[in-house]
């Protein structure tokens, strides 16, 4: 962590100078205009929210229908892409310290010699090995929004939501470049009644407004799927119990009652249970069954037998139906229009896309949403991309969520099949069991993989980083930082603050002398006019501002000198022109491997590896492929002026 560029001060250094003019008015009255309206404090609308608020260039506001922040239930399952995700806004560290830490899943099934009781027939790792240095972690979903509005609130902007306001409808003018969205909001009484409505015009709007989204209807996108059929009930309890595995996440399946999911949760007591109910007929809604806690207890008593729960506390309980749909568009513009229209309203999370919440995906397909959004919205909305990178969202995102739809949909046929009713029961392992470790790198948010486009390359030198995917994650690992031989993970030197990271890993002999690929590398990007730092940092700004140039080297420590590093490696920042010590790193040789073996990285030549702002890998080129470098971010940046 970096701070006291621009001088000294004491206290939490999280909480960033406040911009002046930014000020969150809390008199009820709302802005005539704003860049970016967002709709909903869920995990999505939160998410940008948090990413939006770090720029005091742009004016954001963001409403919530209910009168204050989540207190409990919903979501709790944080995938280690979240997790990864969540080390760039700065509160990984809190979530690890408090959460619950998924490390082994056991599978129960009919006991053979007595099918109306279980036994456990299984047990597997949750995340597989080098998969990430995060954990897959438990816990409850509006503590994760606490944390969000955390970083909101120690902003440069101090943005905090505006509780009491729903968007109701709006209206764009197509042929109007400033604030073209006029978005009607309503008042929510306390009792839930509809107050005064009032209007805003916005720039851009974001509906993440849940399944029943106003934004979505109001763009006319509809929710398309199917129903299971099927009722489910999740309760959050502390009970006592001879269940031994309460404390392990858990799938059971009885002979002939249902299924249960068992889920621990934080704090070392509470834990979660996804029980099997009734079997719907096809014109029936939950609803009408009337269900309560007390149903889904004694369900779940009987799903696992011999064991039984004895229940002290519901905490948080609700009744679903399994439904998998995803809508046909994360944006405004009608099909076939992108060539001449840009996009001003866009959709995130339930608001374009449900499903079971058994496969834990649900919060965090919704936050990888509008981490994909934010920075392409920064970009734009500061000048450095044109409008036409905002197309790029739809057509990343929408292909994710129909991906998880397809696979939460097999899911959930596999988890509500009774025993002997499917195709995979004839294999050594429960079919639950071998679906479960199949799909690993998915429940773990990391087989999102991007098609090339402007900001995805086309894997020509590929055989580079084996490692490190272009399309996919940057996967971090382990290295040293040469100036001070801190041991770190590489991939946490990114925040989550828009800017694009080179990740220059040198040459078997290169150790950053004059004439070797890095030095080489670092003079043409610092002073080239044609490299990407040159043409698109602009003159009043610290020069890694839009790109974070990084080097690792493959000596270890000792055999390096810091001094000897080229000088844009060791930049002067900030209103005193401060040293940067923070850009160069080595191998640590007492892991018995290194980021190299880890990532394939190829030794001999070494490569340039570009990373997103929202982590993903952008490109691999050689390290003296400046021609290619700078054809790729031309196709990204506006020319600046002052640059």
């Amino acid at each position: 962590m970096q701070y006291y560029v621009d001088g000294f001060n004491p206290g939490d250094p999280d909480v960033k100078a406040p911009a002046p003019g930014r000020e969150q008015p809390h008199n009820g009255v709302v802005p005539e205009t704003v860049d970016v309206l967002i709709a909903g404090c869920g995990p999505a609308g939160l998410c940008l929210a948090a990413q939006l608020a770090g720029f005091p260039q742009i004016s954001t506001m963001i409403v919530e229908p209910k009168h204050g922040p989540m207190e409990k239930g919903q979501a709790d399952g944080v995938n280690v892409r979240s997790m990864e995700m969540f080390q760039a806004f700065g509160f990984a560290d809190k979530v690890k310290r408090e959460a619950y830490w998924v490390n082994q899943t056991t599978f129960w099934k009919p006991d053979p010699s007595n099918t109306d009781h279980i036994t456990r027939v299984g047990i597997a790792q949750d995340v597989a090995d080098d998969q990430s240095e995060m954990p897959h972690t438990i816990v409850n979903q509006a503590r994760i929004h606490q944390l969000f509005l955390d970083v909101m609130k120690k902003s440069p902007t101090r943005l905090e939501p505006r509780y009491g306001l729903r968007v109701v409808d709006f209206e764009i003018e197509t042929r109007t470049e400033d604030y073209p969205v006029t978005v009607t909001l309503e008042r929510v009484n306390k009792d839930g009644s509809a107050g005064d409505r009032l209007t805003v015009r916005a720039n851009y709007v974001v509906g993440c407004d849940g399944a029943r989204s106003n934004v979505r209807r109001a763009i006319g996108g509809k929710l398309h799927g199917d129903a299971a059929h099927q009722a489910w009930g999740v309760m959050d309890i502390l009970a006592n119990s001879d269940f031994p595995d309460l404390r392990r996440k858990c799938l059971i399946q009885s002979a002939k009652e249902g299924n249960v999911l068992i889920i621990p949760r934080e704090g070392g007591y509470l834990f979660r249970m996804y029980v099997e109910l009734d079997k719907l007929n096809p014109d029936e809604r939950v609803s009408n069954r009337n269900l309560t806690s007390d149903h889904i207890i004694a369900a779940a008593n009987r799903i696992m037998q011999p064991y039984s729960i004895d229940v002290k506390e519901v905490v948080w309980w609700s009744v679903y139906e399994i439904g998998h749909r995803l809508t046909d568009k994360f944006d405004d513009v009608p099909e076939g229009d992108t060539a001449t229209r840009m996009p001003r309203v866009f959709t995130a999370g339930d608001a374009c896309h449900t499903h079971s919440p058994k496969a834990g995906q649900g919060m965090n397909v919704s936050m990888g949403d509008t981490f994909n959004l934010g920075w392409k919205l920064a970009h734009v909305l500061t000048g450095r991309s044109d409008a036409s990178l905002l197309h790029s969202y739809s057509a990343e995102r929408l292909e994710e969520a129909k991906r998880l739809v397809e696979t939460d949909h097999e899911w959930a046929r596999i988890m509500s099949a009774p025993p002997g009713e499917s195709e995979l029961d004839g294999t050594d392992m429960p079919r639950f069991q071998q679906q479960f470790i199949e799909n690993l790198e998915f429940t773990g948010g990391l087989a999102v993989k991007y098609d090339p486009s402007r900001i995805i390359g086309q894997p020509t030198h590929q055989q580079l980083a084996m490692g490190q995917i272009i399309g996919k994650r940057f996967h971090s690992a382990p290295a040293l930082r040469l100036s001070d031989a801190k041991p770190l993970q590489l991939g946490h030197v990114a925040e989550a603050d828009s800017r694009w990271r080179l990740y220059a890993f040198a040459g078997q002999s290169d150790v950053g002398a004059r004439g070797d690929a890095i030095e080489q590398l670092c003079d043409w990007l610092k002073n080239d006019p044609v490299s990407p730092v040159q043409r698109y940092t602009r003159k009043d700004e610290d020069i890694d501002a839009l790109i974070d140039l990084r080097a690792v080297f493959q000596q270890d420590f000792k055999s390096l000198n810091y001094e000897d590093m080229p000088s844009l490696l060791r930049p002067a920042k900030g209103r005193y022109g401060l040293q940067d010590f923070e850009k160069v790193f080595c191998v640590d040789h007492k892991l018995g491997d290194d980021i190299y073996n880890m990532r394939r990285i190829d030794r001999t030549s070494g490569c340039l590896i570009i990373v997103r702002p929202d982590q993903y890998v952008a490109h691999v080129l050689p390290l003296k492929a400046f021609d290619d470098l700078t054809a790729f971010f031309d196709g990204i940046f506006e020319p600046q002026d002052g640059a």
